[in-house]
């Protein structure tokens, strides 16, 4: 794909601050992901989030260092690659996600 058809980022939330505060390794992978996400790519670390169905939602999953990294986006729209939540896992059994970081905080 041409790179002036890049697909726009458009961070959700805090996302993009969120993002800039991992390590230096699971920033660089979860850039290079996005990268191939807004060619049109799907990267082989992103899978379909449980719970949301058909809803076009997906995940990218990074560890570093003992510790779980995820970067949650929607290619679901067209125009746009929407990042919608960035976080480090704090769940030290299961491999559940909380639903604190599942589910935004009406305000």
């Amino acid at each position: 794909m041409d790179e002036t058809k890049l697909k726009e980022l458009e961070w959700i939330g805090s996302a993009r601050k969120d993002l800039q505060a991992l390590p230096l390794p699971v920033r660089r992978v979860f850039g290079y992901a996005l990268y191939a996400v807004q060619l049109g790519e799907r990267p082989p670390e992103a899978k379909p989030l449980k719970g949301f169905g058909s809803a076009g939602i997906l995940e990218l999953i990074e560890d570093c260092k003992g510790d779980t990294y995820r970067a949650v986006y929607t290619v679901r729209f067209a125009a746009k690659v929407y990042v919608l939540h960035v976080f480090q896992k704090k769940a030290k059994h299961g491999i559940a996600t909380p639903n604190r970081d599942l589910y935004c905080k009406r305000a």
